[in-house]
């Protein structure tokens, strides 16, 4: 069974930062590629971070140079610093591994003006 929990969402200024926690049931998390994706009403969900099993991160134009991803592989957990929040930063975040398993709840996350 691969499960992974999302939470740490709120509701937050522009211009504010936000951390998101994930926490995986995953035997074999340690060699996996995990990414943290973001799905706003009527938009298709999109990944916005993603983290080797080393740590390597990767991270889309929209986010780069304000959000860090990183990840405690003993924990099996996956964090989401987010900086410098944006209203087009509104959506639910969710984390999964690459290529997708189930998708858990994800975490909403609100950013207002």
């Amino acid at each position: 069974q691969v499960q992974f929990v999302e939470s740490g969402g709120g509701l937050v200024q522009a211009g504010g930062s936000l951390r998101v926690f994930c926490v995986a049931s995953d035997t074999f998390f340690g060699v996996r590629v995990m990414g943290w994706y973001r799905q706003a009403p009527g938009k298709q969900r999109e990944l916005v971070a993603s983290i080797t099993s080393a740590g390597s991160p990767d991270y889309s134009d929209s986010v780069k140079g304000r959000f860090t991803v990183s990840r405690d592989n003993a924990k099996k957990t996956v964090d989401l610093q987010m900086n410098s929040l944006k209203l087009e930063d509104t959506a639910v975040y969710y984390c999964n591994v690459l290529p997708n398993y189930d998708w858990g709840q994800g975490t909403q996350v609100t950013v207002s003006s």
